[in-house]
């Protein structure tokens, strides 16, 4: 994948990041129901398709002159993209500092420490994700952001951040023969879902578009937010790179649901996920039976299923 922003040698590396497989169910879906398509990103070098949003934000913010080689980048995060900026921090010589939680899975704190990241731990209380803590976090990453020589990611603003999404939707247009019906997946920020579908349509295509989020959060489909364990998505309010616009159907899915079908897409397809990827499967095959044979679904696999060994969905 080629990045805007060239560092020669070091470069190759994160040359790495993309061009993930893309793969069909064959066990889980119904027969008579439409085909559903899984594109691998947990096969990204950090094990998620934040690694294409960090490479996007750090990459542009180094060649603008937003941030110089030795300072320090801050964000607040459940853990997968501070594991992506903190990897592309240690390529580009950057620090990385994180605002994370104990709501979220240890491996990913271990994770970002390994990738030499400072992690500032927030006490969640009772282990869930709920919008009051997920603005404890943005408040202290937002105080920590005021310190000279710091550079705030950014993860809910930054231009960058769709920008770097498009080139997933590019490369499922190449592998996906003919044409793709519906394009869904769960949403955080709503730029991995948004920046995906603007690859479709600069390659042409333009699938129905549906955005998903858990039964326990339903900020989009009843407009309040709630505590739920679907790490990356579902945080409380509403996603600020989301297009309604363009949206042709919002789904609420059960986390007890997305967890099971973690375990089953492991057990019976070989494809190895966190809570989100599961409850993408689990809309995916709903909507695969409404639209019938002859069809064909796109949702991601966002994760890889090593982050949440230990967790609630493997333990």
């Amino acid at each position: 994948m080629a990045t805007d922003f060239n560092l020669n040698d070091r470069s190759n590396l994160l040359n790495a990041i993309g061009e993930t497989p893309i793969v069909k169910l064959n066990k889980v879906v119904p027969y008579n129901a439409a085909e559903v398509w899984v594109k691998l990103e947990g096969l990204n070098p950090t094990g998620s398709y934040k690694d294409r949003m960090a490479v996007s934000i750090l990459s542009n913010a180094l060649m603008r002159g937003d941030v110089k080689p030795g300072e320090n980048v801050v964000e607040y995060t459940g853990g997968s993209t501070g594991t992506s900026l903190a990897f592309v921090s240690a390529v580009l010589d950057l620090k990385f500092t994180a605002v994370f939680s104990d709501a979220f899975s240890k491996t990913k704190q271990q994770s970002m420490e390994a990738f030499g990241a400072e992690v500032i731990v927030i006490e969640s209380g009772d282990g869930n994700i709920s919008p009051n803590l997920i603005q404890i976090m943005k408040n202290k990453a937002y105080e920590l952001a005021e310190k000279p020589g710091t550079f705030y990611a950014d993860q809910f603003g930054s231009p960058d951040i769709k920008k770097g999404y498009e080139s997933l939707g590019m490369e499922i247009v190449n592998q996906v023969e003919g044409e793709v019906d519906v394009l869904c997946s769960a949403v955080g920020t709503g730029g991995a879902l948004m920046g995906t579908y603007s690859g479709f349509v600069k390659s042409g295509m333009q699938p129905q578009l549906i955005a998903l989020e858990p039964l326990q959060s339903p900020i989009l489909t009843k407009g309040k937010g709630g505590s739920h364990k679907v790490e990356g998505i579902g945080l409380g309010f509403e996603p600020p790179f989301l297009d309604k616009e363009k949206l042709d159907d919002v789904r609420a899915i059960d986390q007890e649901k997305a967890f099971d079908m973690c375990r089953i897409l492991a057990k019976e397809e070989g494809i190895f996920g966190g809570g989100s990827t599961g409850l993408n499967i689990c809309a995916a095959i709903e909507i695969a039976k409404e639209i019938g044979p002859g069809k064909k679904i796109v949702t991601l696999n966002c994760d890889n299923g090593l982050k949440y060994l230990g967790s609630h969905i493997y333990s």
